[in-house]
């Protein structure tokens, strides 16, 4: 039962991403949202995520009680999309509300999925894969008006919020208790988090002008769907093989996933027009996310007494701070040499971890 349920959680959380990465910027873009106000206003979750863990430092803990209050948040958030839209800056407000909720959410139940379900974890979280899959293929048939994209937004956030719910009896008082809050240092293994910042500064340009950057030239909306879903099947696979990889040298595997991500946005930029050279970039998400994701979340594990904080931090630091400032580089910077600078940017991410020593 409770891997169905983290299963689910993850389907339907992936769900909502898929919905708010693939469609949310072709929305606004519709609507009249420039590509400057779009990398703005999908700039502001992610900045919350990094502002909000620094709270848990000293002034509050994460208990049930908090997590209850955020899981309501969330679903109040997701049904405000549809009043505040039209409203730049009103959009601006409830996506910054949103990324409260995401910066508390997600790392909730990944420590709970690690403990509880240990070599399994990717075999569950493969099924956020397979949510973000399908509705990317789903919706790509059915968007005709931005209310559409706000259904399925508002449908996934209600049911990620209702398994979210039902997890929480499997949450103890160790993962609930900020203990060592003194001990833990984010300097002590800077170009670690240096190396998680910048990564995700480089995934800015994909994360919210892909779909816009493939239909530039000239690939229809529906292919890009499916470009999107090939990207996830792969990331399925390594998921779900992934395990024996992971008992080996972390770091290394982190390494070599972004490496493998450098090389990635490079082919993007040298080749916009082809299909094929599109889809073989796609089969590397399986490693420069799938595999990548799954290292960085369990050296961090390794790395920290303090487990619940440090993934709070990885949240907040690569997909919050990495996440905003790559939204608005990639929408300041957005045309022919955008993919560019998402290959350099990831290049340093790589050389940073050599300053790393402790190996584990």
């Amino acid at each position: 039962m409770l891997f169905f349920k983290l299963s689910a959680f993850y389907f339907f959380y992936f769900a909502a991403v898929g919905v708010y990465v693939i469609f949310l910027p072709k929305v606004l873009l519709d609507i009249g949202y420039t590509t400057t106000n779009i990398g703005i206003v999908l700039a502001l979750a992610p900045l919350m995520r990094f502002l909000t863990p620094f709270l848990f430092l000293k002034h509050v803990k994460l208990d049930q009680k908090l997590f209850k209050y955020v899981l309501l948040l969330s679903v109040t958030s997701a049904s405000l999309f549809y009043v505040t839209i039209e409203s730049f800056y009103l959009f601006m407000l409830n996506n910054a509300i949103l990324g409260v909720c995401l910066s508390l959410l997600l790392p909730y139940i990944e420590l709970i999925a690690i403990k509880e379900l240990k070599d399994r974890y990717g075999k569950s979280r493969l099924y956020g894969s397979i949510g973000f899959m399908l509705v990317g293929l789903v919706l790509a048939k059915y968007l005709t008006v931005p209310q559409v994209a706000l259904h399925y937004y508002l449908i996934a956030t209600l049911m990620t919020a209702l398994f979210a719910f039902s997890l929480l009896k499997y949450d103890d008082v160790q993962l609930s208790a900020n203990e060592d809050d003194e001990k833990f240092s984010l300097l002590k293994y800077w170009p670690f988090w240096v190396s998680i910042f910048l990564m995700q500064v480089s995934f800015g340009g994909f994360y919210n002008f892909f779909t816009i950057y493939e239909t530039a030239h000239g690939i229809s909306l529906e292919m890009v769907s499916y470009l999107w879903a090939f990207g996830v099947i792969c990331e399925i696979l390594i998921f779900y093989y992934q395990a024996p990889l992971l008992k080996k040298n972390l770091l290394l595997m982190i390494k070599f996933s972004i490496i493998i991500t450098s090389f990635r946005w490079f082919l993007l930029y040298l080749y916009p027009d082809s299909l094929t050279i599109s889809f073989f970039t796609q089969s590397l998400h399986a490693f420069s996310f799938g595999l990548y994701h799954s290292a960085v979340i369990l050296f961090l594990y390794q790395l920290y007494s303090n487990k619940k904080l440090a993934q709070q931090f990885m949240l907040g630091i690569a997909y919050g701070l990495g996440g905003f400032l790559g939204a608005i580089v990639s929408g300041q910077f957005y045309g022919e040499y955008l993919f560019l600078y998402s290959s350099v940017i990831a290049l340093i991410s790589y050389l940073s971890l050599y300053y790393m020593k402790n190996k584990l």
